[in-house]
C-alpha cells in the first residue's frame, strides 16, 4: 500500500526559507514520478516540481524556477523553498504516479493516483 506522507510546512516571513519532506512507502518500482502540488483558497491546483525516481530527473513550474528545488534522499523527497513569496502561500501536496503513464506541466497533470494529506505553507510578515 502506497502511503505519502507531508511534513515541514509553516509561518515564514517573505525572503524566508523552508523545507517540506515527503515521506514515502509501499512503491514497488522505480518507475515513479513524485510531485509537489499547491492549492491556495479559489485557485485550482499547481503543479510547484515533480522527480522521476528512475533517473532523478527534475521540472518545475515557471513560478518558481530558481526559487525551489526537489530532490530525494531514498524514500524521501524534499522540496526546499527559498525567498518565499506571499504568492506561495498554500497547502502543499506531495503525490506520486503508479508506474504508468503521466504528465506534469502546462497546467495539465494526470497520472498522480496517490496523494498526501497536505501540509500548510504560509508566507506573510
Amino acid at each position: 500500500q502506497v502511503q505519502l506522507v507531508e511534513s515541514g510546512g509553516g509561518l515564514v516571513q517573505p525572503g524566508g526559507s523552508l523545507r517540506l519532506s515527503c515521506t514515502t512507502s509501499g512503491f514497488t518500482s522505480d518507475r515513479v514520478a513524485i510531485g509537489w502540488f499547491r492549492q491556495s483558497p479559489g485557485k485550482e491546483r499547481e503543479g510547484v516540481a515533480v522527480l522521476y525516481r528512475r533517473d532523478d530527473t527534475t521540472a518545475y513550474a515557471e513560478s518558481v524556477k530558481g526559487r525551489f528545488t526537489i530532490s530525494r534522499d531514498n524514500a524521501k523527497i524534499d522540496l526546499q523553498m527559498n525567498n518565499l513569496k506571499p504568492e506561495d502561500t498554500a497547502v502543499y501536496y506531495c503525490a506520486a504516479t503508479d508506474g504508468g503513464d503521466w504528465h506534469f506541466g502546462g497546467g495539465y497533470y494526470e497520472g498522480f493516483h496517490f496523494w498526501g494529506q497536505g501540509t500548510q505553507v504560509t508566507v506573510s510578515s
